[in-house]
């Protein structure tokens, strides 16, 4: 029996166990939409831009555990995924997306909407093609969610003409498929595993650095089962935050730019740095040369070509987090670290992560609100310094997780993956903090979520700046505030050293804009405001709410790092 390639790949969607797509219609896809219409058992979310629609599946993806699916048209729709999948490539996010594109007999020709988004994203994507034959669509939809998810997770494109859309051919969707040259590890070379343990064994001050590998693994119940066996203490990246409890008595906290003090001591005093999930990349290492100078160093992680690519390695290991610590913990034996990790907590004393509370409404007061608010559920932030800030001082572990554009640095990415994660778990708090620079670029998703239907909460912390570039101006550029004052209109003076009593009011008011679009708003001033609005955005399970926390414009995220400095170089105050 023949069928088109728009009822395959329905078929293929069905067979993936797809039950929510992130689409956007066109020209070149809307046959593909016409089959979804029919599909009862799909869920198709309308978004309102491109961009947030990739973020969106992220969140879904993230959340779930699931491959995110898209759907977009050629030409701008598809340009205007680029920044998603490059955001998804590097926290290594399964996705599969799906561009329209001109018929065949035009490709090539400047047709209008016609793109050569595979070429475009190349260095982005696990995998990307366009398919030419109605005969291969059924394999290649196949390869793409087998590469999406195996191995090292990450989004591959398949751009699909509308004529192969509506061309027959075979019905059958292969079971399974074998790729040439694609042979994911399945599997750990145990003598190096033994050797990195042993090496583990015999440190004096060692330290277990993990990463969002951990988390992509699902090995975070296995890290901390290794690591109280081990009595090793543990710091973890940005992307690795959450993999064990805050108040874990082993759990120092996050090392690099933004670290704790004494995580960024521990890695640098350490004897053995046992790495496990994690790319090496600059927000954490500083200055390569003063990285942890006296370890030897453990690298164990999926993707052969993260390994000694920034930090040389003393003992590389290729391997999946939860296979690694699963054999691991089959020679794990009790040691004492005592007196390491008593000089750990020292640092932590001398230096504890703490921001003033006679200065009005901070940053700190609404994380620590939020712990006492939400014992479970899923944070998802946008990229800044709220960003930093919920990293600080906000409580992780297996019942609250966060999810976060750690790689790229994605400023819009909050509000959309909020709905996502949402959307794919609709009996799960999602509390989305955001900037006031952030929330706009993407903030025309409230509509996406009214339709949607979810309830999340959204915690703007509005300091009338582009934040932590206004830090890096204040810090080191003599407080020339370029470019990063969003209250600043064209009739004020060139040069400004920060707000006074002649600034011009902020836009948008964002209470009145959430109510514009449905949402709840609430304004916080005070600290004793906090909680009660927290509470009401609880109880407001019919629509959106959005909470604007008025924090003070020179707020900084310290401990900081300068760009290219060694991590022992901190700014603490």
């Amino acid at each position: 029996m023949e069928i088109t390639g728009k009822k395959l790949f329905v078929k293929a969607m069905r067979e993936e166990g797809v039950d929510t797509i992130f689409g956007y219609p066109g020209g070149m896809v809307t046959d593909l939409f016409d089959e979804l219409y029919k599909a009862d058992d799909i869920h198709l979310v309308l978004p309102r831009h491109e961009q947030a629609l990739i973020h969106e599946a992220e969140g879904y993806a993230r959340a779930t555990g699931k491959v995110g699916v898209c759907i977009v048209t050629s030409g701008p729709g598809a340009t205007n995924i680029v920044t998603g999948l490059a955001d998804a490539h590097y926290d290594s996010i399964p996705l599969v997306v799906i561009t329209g594109q001109v018929p065949l007999n035009l490709i090539g020709n400047d047709a209008f909407q016609e793109v050569d988004i595979v070429g475009m994203t190349r260095s982005i994507t696990k995998y990307g093609v366009t398919v030419r034959d109605r005969a291969e669509l059924g394999k290649v939809l196949k390869m793409a969610f087998y590469i999406a998810q195996s191995g090292k997770p990450g989004p591959v494109l398949i751009d699909l003409p509308k004529d192969i859309q509506n061309a027959s051919g075979d019905a059958n969707y292969p079971e399974r498929v074998s790729i040439r040259g694609y042979k994911p590890n399945t599997s750990v070379h145990v003598g190096q595993l033994k050797k990195a343990y042993k090496m583990l064994q015999s440190a004096k001050k060692p330290l277990i650095l993990a990463g969002g590998g951990v988390h992509l693994a699902n090995a975070q119940d296995l890290l901390c089962q290794f690591a109280e066996k081990t009595h090793v203490p543990v710091v973890t990246t940005v992307m690795g935050k959450g993999v064990m409890p805050n108040g874990h008595p082993l759990y120092v906290g996050n090392c690099g730019m933004h670290g704790r003090y004494a995580a960024n001591k521990a890695v640098s005093e350490c004897d053995v740095l046992f790495s496990i999930g994690t790319r090496f990349n600059d927000r954490i290492t500083g200055d390569l040369e003063e990285f942890a100078p006296n370890a030897k160093i453990v690298h164990i992680d999926i993707a052969t070509a993260s390994i000694s690519r920034n930090v040389v390695v003393d003992i590389p290991v290729v391997s999946d987090a939860r296979l690694a610590l699963e054999t691991m913990l089959e020679w794990a034996k009790s040691r004492s670290t005592k007196a390491w990790r008593d000089m750990i907590a020292a640092w932590e004393q001398e230096h504890p992560l703490c921001m003033r509370r006679d200065s009005g409404l901070s940053p700190q007061m609404i994380m620590e609100e939020i712990n006492r608010a939400y014992d479970a559920g899923i944070v998802v932030t946008d990229v800044g310094q709220h960003q930093m800030w919920a990293t600080q001082f906000l409580e992780f572990g297996p019942e609250k997780r966060m999810i976060t554009s750690g790689g790229l640095g994605t400023m819009g990415f909050g509000l959309p993956a909020a709905i996502g994660a949402k959307i794919g778990k609709r009996d799960t708090d999602v509390i989305c903090i955001s900037g006031d620079g952030g929330m706009q670029m993407n903030i025309q998703e409230l509509a996406t979520a009214m339709s949607e239907e979810v309830p999340i909460t959204v915690c703007i912390l509005n300091n009338y700046y582009l934040g932590m570039v206004r830090q890096m101006q204040e810090l080191f550029y003599n407080k020339r505030y370029s470019a990063t004052c969003l209250r600043r209109r064209r009739s004020c003076p060139k040069e400004c050293k920060g707000p006074n009593k002649m600034c011009p009011p902020y836009e948008p008011d964002f209470v009145k804009l959430a109510e514009s679009y449905g949402a709840h708003g609430i304004r916080v001033t005070t600290e004793a405001e906090i909680a009660p609005a927290l509470a009401q955005a609880k109880a407001n399970t019919d629509a959106p709410t959005i909470i604007e926390f008025m924090i003070a414009t020179d707020e900084l995220v310290l401990p900081m790092v300068k760009s290219g400095n060694p991590m022992s170089e901190m700014i603490l105050e």
